[in-house]
């Protein structure tokens, strides 16, 4: 065995599928978020992510094609934790309590970190859609949704067009008029009675 086949064999595969080439990915998206947390969406640039990683610039394309790839794994890593977030909820007692619980996670998830809300949400990022995969993630949650909306009886596109405006409209103000308060964020029980009431769910 040659020397070189001895290094070969000790290097860390870094290429794209190995385990190093996906936790250096995790660590971009981390810190992408991190940024966007401080400086919004849009007050980054792709130069600043590799700066917080320890890179060069132009290492970070071995692992995204461009900004908008970085937006695209952001997106499906918020839809991921949404997802981890929702199969933990209980979907035990009566209907409405079951959405109480859905609303308050999706409302909590939302102000812990807007800038995620706003990529997932909204459009606030020009140019940028989301790839087929990540989109994937996206249509999960609404299918959750869609399934917890149905079992309390809310089954129509009507219900389920209702409930994203209610569940969003007290994400988007608590968000916008009270970053770090609860003033909308604490109405979400109340939200979720009106609601019940209207559909005349139990």
């Amino acid at each position: 065995m040659t020397l070189g086949t001895v290094m070969a064999m000790a290097a860390p595969v870094r290429g794209p599928g190995s385990p190093r080439h996906a936790d250096t990915r995790r660590e971009i998206v981390s810190a992408a978020w991190d940024l966007a947390a401080e400086r919004g969406l849009l007050g980054w640039t792709l130069k600043d992510v590799a700066e917080v990683v320890g890179m060069r610039a132009p290492s970070l394309y071995v692992y995204f094609a461009g900004k908008n790839d970085l937006y695209d794994a952001m997106y499906a890593d918020g839809c991921t934790a949404l997802l981890a977030r929702g199969e933990r909820i209980s979907r035990d007692g009566a209907p409405v309590d079951v959405l109480r619980r859905v609303a308050r996670v999706y409302v909590g998830f939302c102000v812990a970190n807007p800038a995620r809300y706003q990529l997932m949400f909204l459009r606030t990022v020009p140019g940028f859609t989301p790839s087929q995969s990540s989109y994937a993630l996206a249509l999960e949650i609404l299918r959750l949704t869609r399934e917890v909306l149905d079992a309390a009886g809310a089954g129509s596109q009507a219900d389920l067009d209702l409930w994203t405006a209610l569940v969003t409209g007290l994400a988007t103000q608590q968000i916008s008029n009270d970053p770090g308060g609860r003033r909308w964020r604490r109405l979400t029980d109340d939200a979720v009675t009106m609601y019940a009431a209207a559909r005349c769910l139990r």
